[in-house]
């Protein structure tokens, strides 16, 4: 079960660090990724971190201002986000991937999905 955290109400320009917290297996075994729906939108791809976190993927939209982190000592993955934008304003999903046969932009990689969080920036 993984249960995200961190969301909330930020202006513009500020920050927050998201958290996805697991339960019951041990997050070192999946690749990790976040996605986000803003209302009335597609899901969208944010970003993705691989078991070891060798490897790192961000959405172009987040590019330079978002980090994904893990510490799988503590079975939790972090989303840093910096320099918020009011169109970061969505609900952000974390979600686990167990197979990585799949692009880790892709949301149908990922079997196991949080309960989201509410991201909103104001202007």
């Amino acid at each position: 079960q993984l249960q995200a955290s961190g969301g909330g109400l930020v202006q513009a320009g500020g920050s927050l660090r998201l958290s996805c917290a697991a339960s019951g297996s041990a997050l070192s075994g999946y690749r990790m990724g976040w996605f986000r729906q803003a209302p009335g939108k597609e899901r969208e791809f944010v970003a993705a971190i691989s078991r070891n976190s060798f490897r790192t993927y961000y959405g172009d939209s987040v590019k330079g201002r978002f980090t994904v982190s893990r510490d799988n000592a503590k079975n939790t993955v972090y989303l840093q986000m910096n320099s918020l934008k009011p169109e970061d304003t969505a609900i952000y999903y974390c979600a686990a991937d167990p197979l990585i046969s799949a692009s880790a932009y892709s949301s149908q990689a990922y079997a196991y999905w949080g309960q989201g969080t509410l991201v909103t920036v104001s202007s």
